[in-house]
């Protein structure tokens, strides 16, 4: 499986437009050869260089097996977690100092997830770490101007 980004590539610098400082969309990201027996996909997004441990950006389950593109500024079917901000959907980057690497990560699962809306990253990582059959990463960086 492979994650791609139209916006940036894998080690890159996210742009302006999708962060704190631009108009903070989600960018373009395109899901390659997710395996058939997929029943559902899952998608993290997380900064690991964060001062008080790893925050949180996007969480998103039971994702349709068959997407393919998540359109810049769109949201994906499925269900949305928590994030470190409060709330659901995107928030881009918006590091207080530094350069931080943000990581997008998607699972295929061979099944869907039972979680409330509104879940977790780590509710998530638990009730799917026996369902996971292929994964994929995209890292970008983002330093406030």
């Amino acid at each position: 499986m492979k994650l791609t980004s139209a916006d940036f590539e894998n080690g890159g610098m996210i742009p302006p437009e999708m962060t704190c400082d631009g108009r903070d969309i989600s960018p373009e990201l395109s899901i390659e050869d997710a395996p058939e027996e997929a029943k559902s996909l899952a998608m993290i997004m997380d900064d690991p260089d964060a001062a008080s441990g790893t925050f949180v950006h996007w969480v998103v389950w039971n994702m349709p097996p068959d997407t393919k593109k998540i359109e810049r500024g769109t949201e994906p079917e499925g269900v949305q977690g928590r994030t470190g901000f409060g709330g659901r959907g995107y928030g881009g980057p918006c590091p207080p100092s530094g350069t931080h690497r943000y990581f997008f990560k998607v699972y295929a699962l061979d099944d869907e997830i039972s979680l409330r809306e509104g879940s977790l990253k780590g509710e998530l990582e638990e009730a799917m770490e026996s369902h996971i059959i292929a994964r994929a990463e995209l890292m970008g960086k983002y330093s406030r101007r």
